[in-house]
């Protein structure tokens, strides 16, 4: 069973995000539970974390086995720029 958690940076870069996209955001993040299982995914070559990628912003994310749980923590979500990463 996976755990999924958010920051409460996370949680506040969502605000100014129009809702139609922020339904699309949540409902790809929850996908995240069927991890490693997961579509639009990729490791961060300059980091330890993984970006989700739901059309026109990114979600990143760092994903910590323990035990038969798996939690992972969402950290931010970007739209897409040359500052994203």
């Amino acid at each position: 069973m996976n755990t999924i958690n958010w920051t409460k940076k996370a949680r506040k870069q969502l605000r100014p995000i129009p809702r139609r996209d922020v339904e699309r955001i949540i409902d790809a993040v929850e996908s995240l539970a069927q991890w490693p299982d997961v579509a639009n995914v990729k490791a961060l070559s300059d980091r330890n974390d993984y970006r989700l990628r739901v059309g026109n912003y990114r979600v990143l994310f760092t994903v910590t086995p323990s035990g038969k749980v798996t939690v992972i923590l969402i950290e931010e979500v970007k739209k897409r720029d040359e500052h994203t990463y």
